[in-house]
């Protein structure tokens, strides 16, 4: 009854009821917490304390932490229930495509978050702030609702609508192993080397460069190496033209 109330009033009474009509219309139904919501909007860049504590407070990291793992779970379920006869192999692939950055950073910008994101943080918008705000916005929806209902909107609001899971099973995303077969096939080597490595909103940071044939093709950077691998071996193959390049979906620092 009291979360009734609390509903209602966040609909109709509340200051923040123009942000809490539009969560209505994004997840289906009318949180009675608001205030986890708005966290879950909140990126670490936006705030400006050196306290730890309360840093980890004001920003959505631990809901993004949550989010990833109820994320995770709910794809995994969902893809055993929709391959019954598919093997161990296939299923933790097409989980990684579904959960992976990139994907949750286009699932992101399809439910129209940067919108929200724009109005919570005085900060330069990037592309991983949408995989980011999408995983905490799925804490906070298991938080507010529990694991049944998260995995309804997960599945009936996202993957149904912005993912296409059969055009997942054909499409290729291990760049690495692209560019090294078209290496062999052309007779060139293949190395990767390690540029640099930093501190970027106190996490590590990886710049790294694909060479071929002792030449820098491409460079890229990411908060894990094989990630940075991987994203600098897609710019490869797009220079050489073996694929067509996608929009750019790396942070702004990524030069």
């Amino acid at each position: 009854m009291l979360n009734l109330v609390r509903r209602l009033y966040n609909y109709y009474i509340s200051d923040d009821k123009e942000f809490a009509r539009r969560l209505h219309d994004l997840l289906g139904f009318m949180p009675a917490n608001l205030s986890i919501f708005k966290l879950a909007f909140s990126h670490r860049s936006n705030t400006s304390t050196n306290d730890e504590k309360t840093y980890a407070i004001q920003n959505n990291e631990r809901l993004e932490y949550l989010g990833d793992a109820v994320l995770g779970t709910i794809v995994g379920e969902y893809l055993f229930q929709k391959y019954p006869n598919a093997d161990e192999g296939f299923l933790t692939k097409m989980r990684s495509k579904i959960v992976k950055r990139k994907s949750l950073n286009k699932i992101g910008d399809k439910m129209g978050l940067d919108v929200i994101l724009t109005e919570h943080n005085n900060t330069r918008l990037s592309r991983s702030m949408l995989g980011n705000a999408v995983e905490a916005l799925v804490g906070a929806v298991y938080l507010e609702r529990g694991y049944w209902h998260t995995r309804r909107f997960v599945i009936k609001k996202m993957l149904m609508n912005y993912v296409d899971v059969h055009e997942l099973e054909h499409y290729d995303d291990n760049y690495k192993s692209q560019l090294l077969e078209w290496c062999q096939k052309n007779g060139q080597n293949i190395s990767y080397k390690l540029l640099a490595r930093y501190k970027y909103e106190k996490r590590d940071r990886f710049k790294v460069a694909v060479m071929i044939d002792g030449k820098k093709l491409a460079t890229a950077d990411d908060f894990n190496k094989k990630s940075a691998e991987q994203t600098a071996s897609e710019k490869a193959l797009i220079a050489l033209g073996v694929i067509v390049g996608e929009e750019e979906d790396e942070e702004e620092n990524d030069d």
